[in-house]
């Protein structure tokens, strides 16, 4: 069904259209462009409900009726951080290889308060009026590329069928299948277990989440299942503002400055992890004596941080030359070769988390870690909480990294 005329300039859309008139938005959109088969009085029928309703197709769908641009669009949560950087490196570098240019769309600034990430109720409220807005955008960019990849929950379920409806081609970066589009993201539930497994195999029975997820489904939520799975009530969810060093440092700050400090901070990517360890440090504790951070991700700084970081590698720009050539594909009518493809990562063991007590048998354990380590056992009989899945053994071996001397 080809609906690339679902939005117009006027407010009214196709399906008004198409209801009016009695017909298909496929006769609707076909009349108005004078392609394919539609009997004359159907057209009249058309003609006059475009007439009555004052209908005036959107410019994406004129100019995927006329043609194309040689450029591809892009939207992203925000272009501050390593991460993003990293995918729009791939993604670029094959566009560039493609002789198309490159719209970036990023909403940062535009999304709803924390406070605000609630479930909307009714239609109104700041949830509602960044929906509106985004889909004003999105409908914007539409109409001056062939095709869009589009970053996570960056936009909103009701304008992604839009997309769809429009016959735009759509690749979706960090996200679930979805019909009508192609998917892509790394894998999160298993890395995430392993990470956990890991911490459980220290002696760690205390840990804290931090950056917990705002969107169910998306990367960080599917990392979060995965640490619950292992760790059941022993893992608290805690959230940061964004995600980013200086929210998970703020955030950290007061997680670690109460009175029942986490053993290990499992954090929701390299860069809140990044802040988390700055705090520490800012409140005298040693990581990873006093407390052990992970995060996630894998960026450059993650390798260089002291203690270097402990973390899930995943393949960023990997992520982004694949979306890049599967948007191509889907705008030459090619089709994808795959609808959803989910890539491997790699848990890579660093300092952060401390020695593994099966590997370090044949060294002097840190003085503060051994009495802590100590106090825990006596504790561990009546307080330790049950592990649910601490049995289930690594879905592969992690690597174990030593940090690069400066």
């Amino acid at each position: 069904m080809d609906g690339r005329d679902v939005s117009a300039a006027s407010g009214v859309t196709i399906y008004e259209v198409a209801r009016r008139a009695g017909v298909s938005i496929a006769t609707v959109s076909r009349a108005l462009r004078g392609t394919g088969p539609v009997a004359g009085a159907t057209r009249e029928r058309v003609m006059r409900a475009v007439e009555e309703l004052r209908f005036t197709p959107s410019r994406a769908g004129v100019s995927l009726a006329e043609g194309r641009h040689a450029a591809n669009g892009i939207v992203f949560p925000n272009l501050s951080g390593p991460y993003f950087a990293e995918v729009l490196i791939g993604y670029e570098e094959v566009t560039s290889e493609l002789g198309r240019s490159v719209v970036i769309l990023s909403t940062k600034g535009r999304e709803p308060s924390a406070e605000a990430r609630e479930p909307v109720r009714g239609e109104t409220g700041p949830v509602a009026q960044w929906r509106d807005a985004i889909r004003d955008l999105v409908r914007e960019l539409a109409g001056r590329v062939d095709g869009l990849v589009v970053f996570g929950n960056t936009v909103p379920g009701d304008v992604i069928d839009e997309l769809v409806a429009l016959g735009l081609p759509l690749v979706l970066i960090s996200h679930a299948e979805r019909p009508g589009a192609v998917t892509l993201r790394s894998e999160n539930l298993s890395s995430a277990r392993a990470l956990a497994r890991h911490l459980l195999g220290h002696g760690y029975w205390r840990f804290a989440f931090l950056g917990a997820p705002y969107a169910t489904g998306d990367d960080v939520d599917q990392r979060w299942q995965g640490v619950r799975e292992v760790l059941g009530d022993a893992v608290e969810p805690v959230l940061t503002a964004e995600y980013t060093v200086e929210s998970g440092y703020e955030a950290a700050l007061r997680l670690l400055g109460g009175a029942e400090r986490p053993d290990a901070v499992i954090c929701s990517d390299d860069e809140v992890a990044l802040g988390a360890i700055l705090a520490a440090e800012e409140l005298g504790l040693s990581v990873p004596h006093d407390v052990a951070v992970t995060g996630w991700d894998d960026i450059m700084a993650a390798r260089h941080a002291r203690p270097a970081l402990t973390t899930v590698r995943q393949p960023m720009r990997e992520l982004g030359a694949l979306a890049a050539r599967a948007l191509d594909r889907l705008i030459a009518g090619a089709g994808s070769e795959d609808s959803h493809r989910t890539l491997a990562t790699e848990l890579v063991i660093r300092h952060s988390c401390g020695p593994h007590p099966e590997k370090a048998h044949s060294q002097e354990p840190h003085p503060e870690k051994a009495h802590s380590a100590k106090a825990r056992s006596g504790e561990a009989q009546s307080r330790a909480p049950r592990f649910p899945h601490a049995e289930v053994p690594y879905p592969q071996e992690p690597r174990a990294e030593e940090s690069r001397p400066r």
